[in-house]
Formats: C-alpha cells, structure tokens, sequence
C-alpha cells in the first residue's frame, strides 16, 4: 500500500495541532507535511484521533445484559465506530452475578477474536449505593463478596482493559487494593458517601469517577462530597457532556476546576445509531424523548449521545478550546486505560481517526487506514 495525504482539514495530533498535510502507509501515520502518494482532500474541519468511548451500554439496537454473546460485542464494536468511537468498553450496568460472568466470557471471545474497536468491558455495578441508584435495578444492588472480586481479576488477567464502577460504601479498601493491584482502573460512581470516604478509597487505588455529578454526593461548603474530592483530586474523570445531564455552567465550572484528567464518555444505550423510540432494560422501558433516555418516571437512563456530539457541546456551548475538547475523546481515555498506541496521530501509529467538519459533525471515520 503506497502512502495516503490527508490535506484540507487541521490535524490534531492527541496533543495539539500540527502543520501540513497527515501522511499515511500501510494504515499507520508516516509524518506530516507536503503531500506525497494518493490525495485525499477534505473539506474543512478537523482531523483527530479515533475517539475511545469507555462508557457503552449497547448500541446499533442490542444492549450489553445477560444474553450478551460475541456477536453483541461486534455489533456494538462495529456500530460505535459508525459513531465515531474507533474504540469501546462494552458496559454492563447492574445485574445478576450469572450476567456479569456471560458478559466476562464474551468480553474474553472478542479478545481472542480480535474484535475491531473493542478494548476491554466496564462493569458498572452491582456494588453501588442503592441510595445514587439512577436507572439502576435496586434490588440487584450488593456489596461485594468474595465471589465477585474472584471473577474480577480473573476477568483482569484475560482482557485487555477492565473497568470497574463501584461504590465505597459497597467494597472494602482492601478490595480496591486488589483490584488496582491487578490491573483493573476502579472507578468510583453511584454512591453518597463523603469526601473523606471518597479519598480513603483513591488512596487504596481507585483513580477514576464515573460520570461526574451524575449519581455521587455533590459539593457543598462543609461537605465537599464525592463531586468535591473528584474535582481536587490527580485522577481521572468521565463526564457527559450533553447539557442534560450537566448543565453547561456546571460544565465550565468543572472544567476550570480540573484542568486534566476529565475525559468524555457517552454512556449511551441500546438505541445509539438507531431511529428507535424505546427499548426494555431488565424489563422497563426506556424512552427516546428530546435528546433524554428516560425511565417511565423520568429517571435519566443514560444518554442520547455520540463523542463528537459532546465535542461540539464542549467547544461551542461549554467554550473550551478544541484541543483540550479532542482530547478528552481521545488522548485521555487512552491514558484512562494505559493504551499508549491509541489516542494520538504521532509518526507510527495505527490510523485511527476521525473526520470533524467546521460544524463538528462527524464527516468520517478510519480505522488502520480503512474508512469505516
């Protein structure tokens, strides 16, 4: 394969943006510059790299439950990077310990079958606050045991990256321990405990939070709460950015608070790439209503949102600069998740990217070189 020039759109390069034309061979970024081999002209808008989405409940109309199998994984995988996530984490939200280990078992069919785009899983929950539940089941909410820490780092030992959301009222800091010691980025979410508490379980090794503001303890003056000690911490932290579920103030305010680590997650559904309405999670319905996925009651059930949707919420509601947007949908959740190969444009790596236009829509989407 002779070498491809990229020209008429700026290149981000994970870090920030670079001259020239992007020059490709053999699907992985041979430099910059004047243009050599075959011209590809865009028009307008911005070059970056494949967007990594560690927040995916389903997509392409199946969602990530207990009948979950590989070809689930594919097709969410393969729908996702339509969306212009060149790479996922499958997420299983709270359910039965039987779900969790079909999820685990085909999480580890997709590794061995080289799934495109899929990175790893996210298990978020059961060991959370019933209290900051959110669209989760109640009843299936439970502290951890044995059992389950078991199959976690077990889990961790055949998959390339393993996310775990737990509460610090649900596991032990020893349990954390354990897991971080194993590989597994333990993500706090979905809990009221204080920021003392939310600290304790960061110094046995939790790093990340997930979706910040959504389903934690908020700041207050005497209370920092979880959102507190999220915000002053050195780790890392996933946000919705689509104005529902933070508002756009709250955004800015986050953002100038924390200026790294925060990265962008979608946390969408089963609907994601779809027309769909509606669908049934663990037998409720969740409606498609305005940009919300909502319980009947109400109750946001996760998000109606692409990476580069949130993007263009950051850079033109939010107004933060486009580098530090781009990179919170790509160098970031590589960090997240220790893939160093991913989330960048640098001379030799694989050409994973994505094609913004001047109104940040998604234009087009390369995995290896490879439009999808």
């Amino acid at each position: 394969m002779g070498r491809i020039s990229f020209t008429g759109a700026r290149v981000f390069d994970g870090a920030g943006f670079r001259d020239g034309a992007l020059i490709l061979e053999a699907g992985r970024v041979a430099g910059f510059g004047a243009p050599e081999g075959e011209v590809v002209e865009l028009a307008g808008g911005v070059i970056a790299p494949g967007f990594l989405d560690l927040q995916v409940n389903g997509s392409g109309g199946v969602a990530i439950d207990g009948e979950t199998d590989l070809a689930v994984l594919e097709t969410v995988c393969a729908v996702q990077g339509r969306l212009g996530a060149t790479g996922c984490l499958p997420t299983l939200i709270t359910d039965r310990p039987e779900a969790t280990a079909r999820v685990v078992q085909a999480g580890i069919a997709a590794t061995k079958a080289q799934v495109p785009g899929f990175l790893g899983l996210h298990l978020e929950g059961p060991h959370l606050d019933v209290r900051r539940k959110g669209a989760h089941d109640a009843g299936l909410i439970r502290p951890m045991e044995g059992r389950d820490l078991d199959l976690i780092l077990e889990a961790a030992s055949e998959l390339p990256a393993l996310m775990v959301t737990v509460a610090p009222e649900s596991v032990s800091d020893a349990q954390i321990a354990a897991m971080t010691a194993a590989g597994v980025v333990v993500s706090l979410g979905h809990t009221e405990c204080g920021a003392g508490v939310a600290r304790a379980a960061m110094a046995a090794g939790a790093r990340c939070a997930t979706h910040l503001f959504n389903a934690m303890s908020q700041m207050g003056n005497r209370e920092p709460g979880m959102v507190g000690a999220v915000l002053g911490s050195g780790g890392f932290a996933g946000l919705i950015a689509d104005g529902v579920h933070v508002d756009v103030l709250t955004l800015r305010v986050a953002l100038a608070a924390k200026r790294e680590g925060v990265f962008l997650v979608s946390d969408c559904m089963a609907l994601a790439g779809t027309e769909g309405t509606e669908f049934r999670l663990g037998g409720r319905r969740i409606l498609r209503r305005q940009g919300r996925l909502t319980l009947e009651d109400g109750t946001l059930a996760g998000a109606d949102l692409t990476l580069p949707q949130a993007v263009k919420v950051l850079v033109e509601d939010v107004g933060i600069a486009a580098e530090r947007a781009l990179a919170m949908a790509s160098a970031i959740p590589a960090a997240v998740i220790g893939r160093g190969d991913l989330g960048h444009l640098r001379p030799g790596a694989r050409a994973d990217m994505v094609h913004l236009g001047p109104d940040w829509a998604l234009r087009g989407v390369w995995r290896g070189g490879v439009a999808v």
